[in-house]
């Protein structure tokens, strides 16, 4: 397999996320109306609103009074994302994706996962986090994770300028590269948990061809939520669970062409969970 195709996604991953941030800074220093406004709320073509689910929903629990163009703009990123994955957000469309995927690439670089562990937080803490931060927003009337959210300093710091940027995001490479592996993404994040409710009703699947596996175990080294790989080597299926990034890290580091994207395969899922 050429080094091409082995990148191949992860390519097109850094060309959709630089793209967007150009995109919106362009929108806001030269005028263009590609792609307007934020990560939070945007309008596409100065037509089609769209807007980030969880920002709206902080808002209404803060008490906020929007117009009918917010939720559309919810809807429209809700079926896009419940189709094409949730978590694909994190993986294709977020910034700070590119900088914990450079952590955990040193990371493995350095063996930092063979260590023993110091500090561990569970994966269900970003589920906790998004809980809070619904709570936070109704007592203080403001969107709680928009004001601190590493992704929106991100976005804005692009836009607007860096200001802190650099430090928030030194403080999550930091944190991934030495503390708990895919650390923010993967463990604290509400966005990507938000997300990962989403994808649980997503069509587009990574899917596995158990009789061309050989057990190299090269997709869950480097997979971000190894635990959605559950049937490497015992079964042929898709990937049932929302947690998925649909990276495709995992079928480009694949030699013996046992991963691939498909359409989600519900009446196996469905027969899956009639037996347990």
């Amino acid at each position: 397999m050429s080094s091409i195709v082995k990148v191949r996604y992860l390519l097109l991953r850094r060309f959709t996320q630089i793209g967007l941030l150009f995109l919106y800074f362009g929108a806001n220093a030269y005028g263009w109306k590609i792609l307007t406004g934020t990560l939070s709320s945007s309008t596409l073509f100065e037509t089609v609103p769209l807007a980030d689910p969880f920002a709206i929903l902080q808002m209404l629990s803060a008490g906020a009074v929007m117009g009918a163009d917010v939720f559309i703009g919810a809807a429209v990123i809700t079926i896009f994302y419940g189709i094409v994955g949730g978590r694909a957000f994190c993986s294709w469309v977020c910034p700070v994706n590119m900088v914990t995927d450079l952590a955990n690439w040193l990371r493995r670089k350095l063996l930092l996962d063979r260590a023993e562990r110091k500090v561990w937080v569970s994966r269900n803490a970003r589920y906790w986090v998004l809980g809070l931060s619904l709570i936070v927003s109704a007592f203080t009337g403001l969107a709680a994770f928009e004001l601190v959210s590493p992704i929106t300093i991100f976005n804005r710091g692009v836009i607007f300028g860096m200001g802190m940027t650099g430090g928030v995001l030194a403080a999550i490479f930091l944190f991934d590269l030495f503390g708990v592996k895919n650390g923010w993404c993967g463990h604290i994040c509400p966005l990507g948990g938000a997300y990962s409710l989403i994808g649980r009703f997503s069509l587009i699947r990574v899917r596995h061809n158990q009789p061309n596996c050989t057990l190299c175990m090269k997709c869950k080294e480097v997979c971000p939520e190894s635990q959605v790989l559950f049937m490497i080597g015992k079964e042929s299926t898709t990937v049932n669970m929302g947690e998925c990034v649909n990276c495709a890290r995992c079928i480009e580091v694949c030699d013996d062409d046992a991963l691939g994207f498909s359409i989600r395969d519900f009446a196996t899922s469905k027969a899956k969970g009639e037996n347990r």
